[in-house]
């Protein structure tokens, strides 16, 4: 299946005539050329491109979309197909070869965003110091016009959740939750007792003990509601997962200082960072609130996935020794949560590379999109976090700023797009615009009125 490949065209009537204003060289017609920016999308452990019919990518794309027009730019959108949990060396040697494929031969800027997994596949097809298998390594021409590197809930010190998946049980529950998220989103509430048998699975595998025979209903649960086209494309994701999961033991935190010994980033290469949090106490009154069934349930299983994340090493603490992460976050978010606050699969301070331009409350997956709310957008597990719409067009704000920074050399864009939504009601009175404020500048993600 081919990358998918989303195009924004010029709204404005000035660009466009710009564009169709023939001009003359040596007695020839010539036509201008238009620069085109491409934007490489890499998903993560539980991120695909399409899957069940179900576009991984979709609200973020079309944000993306929407900020470029805003700015009389033409951007081009493709998702790579990388294996789910493949070694990092081998999904960035596919990535590198997506876009040495598509990037074209003009001097158009690429950028590369990268969700949990997929930004240590960016960093990686990035670093000069990359040495990637096969004949992947002379199809990296492209990075000089490489001018941004956006991580999104990266493990970049790991997550302590990757060496619970590594157990036999843990990947028994790794199949049973990415299951659950295809059915989850694609429908919006899967089989409860599939969910109830997850949740009871996750409290005897943290005891030690641990049902296989329950824990493979569930999944055969959650693959039969879907229509038979989706169900066989589910079984063979899963069956991916099985094959090779070389991810997973890299993403132990105690594995991640070889990733550091041997990857450099790229000098004058923009390195930016999207952080978030579910708070820990949140879900419970949340959820009460709910009153709903599914709520319940999925807040249960979120709530041991944050829980396993949760528990740090003290020699690997999944944060740098030198206290700069703690420093970025307290500047950005007022004060320091503490030290086991994760998203529910990576924990917050691992989060954080480069310049951190957001850093608020959201789940692992409501970041790119599937947060509850109108528009088609549907929750992956409810969390407490309450993310929204107002704090998705912010985050997307930072993100799409930061891109244009990176191709000025890290300054400022000069003209700004006209103003979004503000990432809460507080920020507006303080007459701040996210937007037009410089993309070097913090933005803090506090939760919306």
């Amino acid at each position: 299946m081919p990358p998918l490949l989303h195009a924004a065209r010029l709204p404005w009537p000035q660009a466009r005539a710009a564009m169709e204003m023939p001009r003359r060289a040596g007695g020839h017609v010539t036509f201008p050329r238009v620069q085109k920016t491409r934007v490489y999308l890499s998903p993560g452990m539980f991120g695909f491109a399409t899957l069940a019919s179900l576009e991984y990518f979709e609200h973020f794309i079309r944000a993306i979309e929407e900020r470029f027009r805003d700015r009389g730019r033409i951007v081009e959108i493709h998702v790579c197909e990388v294996h789910p949990t493949a070694s990092i060396l081998r999904r960035a040697a596919k990535l590198a070869r997506l876009v040495d494929e598509s990037a074209g031969d003009d001097d158009g800027p690429i950028h590369i965003v990268g969700h949990s997994t997929g930004g240590l596949d960016a960093r990686l097809v990035a670093s000069p110091t990359a040495r990637l298998p096969g004949n992947a390594h002379r199809r990296l021409g492209w990075t000089s016009r490489l001018r941004s590197v956006t991580t999104i809930n990266t493990p970049h010190f790991g997550t302590p959740l990757a060496a619970f998946f590594a157990t036999v049980s843990g990947q028994r529950l790794l199949y049973a939750v990415t299951a659950l998220t295809v059915a989850g989103l694609k429908l919006g509430a899967p089989p409860l007792a599939a969910a109830s048998a997850l949740v009871a699975a996750f409290g005897r595998a943290q005891l030690g003990f641990f049902e296989i025979e329950l824990i493979d209903r569930a999944v055969e649960s959650f693959i039969r509601v879907l229509d038979d086209a989706s169900s066989r494309e589910l079984r063979a994701w899963l069956k991916l997962l099985r094959d090779d999961q070389g991810a997973i033991v890299q993403l132990m935190p105690e594995a991640m200082d070889l990733l550091h010994a041997g990857l450099e980033d790229r000098a004058g290469l923009r390195y930016q960072s999207v952080a978030t949090y579910a708070p820990r106490n949140a879900v419970r009154d949340w959820v009460s609130a709910l009153r709903s069934p599914w709520g319940a349930m999925s807040a249960a299983i979120f709530t041991a996935l944050s829980n396993i994340t949760a528990r740090l090493n003290e020699h690997y603490p999944c944060r740098s020794h030198d206290g700069s992460i703690e420093q970025k976050l307290a500047r950005v978010l007022g004060e320091l949560p503490p030290p086991d606050a994760n998203d529910g699969v990576v924990p917050l301070a691992s989060q954080v590379w480069g310049e951190l331009i957001w850093a608020g409350k959201a789940d692992h997956l409501d970041i790119v999109g599937h947060f509850p709310g109108k528009g088609g957008h549907i929750d992956w597990l409810a969390s407490g976090a309450r993310f929204n719409r107002l704090r998705f067009d912010a985050v997307l704000d930072r993100i799409v700023t930061g891109m244009v920074a990176g191709e000025q050399g890290g300054l400022a864009e000069h003209a700004a797009a006209p103003p979004r939504p503000l990432a809460d009601a507080r920020a507006s009175e303080r007459g701040v615009d996210l937007e037009q404020t410089s993309a070097s500048t913090s933005a803090r993600g506090e939760p919306a009125a």
